[in-house]
């Protein structure tokens, strides 16, 4: 598989717009409401599922080696393998299947929207099951705790992502366009 530059430089340019977004926080508790599942979803939106998570696994792998650009300016092992880690790994299948959805029909907004809505629940799903299993917790209280308070932000910020990132794409197609998949 041959892969010219200008893919990668893009992905690489998306990694630190998501590091910078990730810097929006608000703490909840145990898990903070970011900018990163906005980020993420219109990542995903604009770059399509390969570049997309490509760009999420770029991000992941300077948050790991410890530079700072997980939320709250933090980075390392501790963060990955901490209460939040499930919201990290779920991030590449939300940049995955978001891109995924939305690579069937680019034009349509609201299928955009509905391709962000369902994953940012893909990240919801996947820190719930981290935090129950790092945190021990029963699942009633990792829901309670790690699902339900996210919800309604995780709508907005998904139906701001599919919106904006639909919206940059028309305006932009020569700079965000990817092959459409073969039916």
């Amino acid at each position: 598989m041959k892969t010219s530059l200008k893919p990668l430089i893009i992905a690489a340019e998306f990694s630190a717009i998501i590091a910078i977004l990730s810097q929006f926080t608000i703490p909840l508790g145990i898990v903070p409401l970011t900018g990163q599942t906005f980020a993420i979803g219109l990542t995903a939106t604009l770059l399509g599922r390969r570049s997309g998570t490509l760009s999420v696994l770029i991000y992941l792998l300077l948050g790991t080696i410890g530079l700072p650009v997980f939320a709250g300016l933090s980075g390392g092992l501790s963060i990955v393998f901490g209460p939040t880690g499930g919201y990290l790994i779920g991030f590449i299948f939300q940049a995955w299947l978001t891109g995924y959805l939305v690579e069937k029909n680019v034009s349509s907004y609201t299928w955009v929207i509905f391709a962000n809505v369902i994953g940012s629940f893909v990240t919801l799903i996947f820190g719930v099951i981290w935090l129950k299993a790092s945190g021990d917790l029963s699942w009633n209280t990792a829901i309670v705790s790690g699902f339900i308070p996210f919800i309604l932000p995780g709508i907005i910020k998904a139906v701001a992502a599919g919106y904006l990132g639909t919206v940059i794409r028309h305006r932009l197609p020569k700079y965000f366009s990817f092959e459409q998949p073969q039916s």
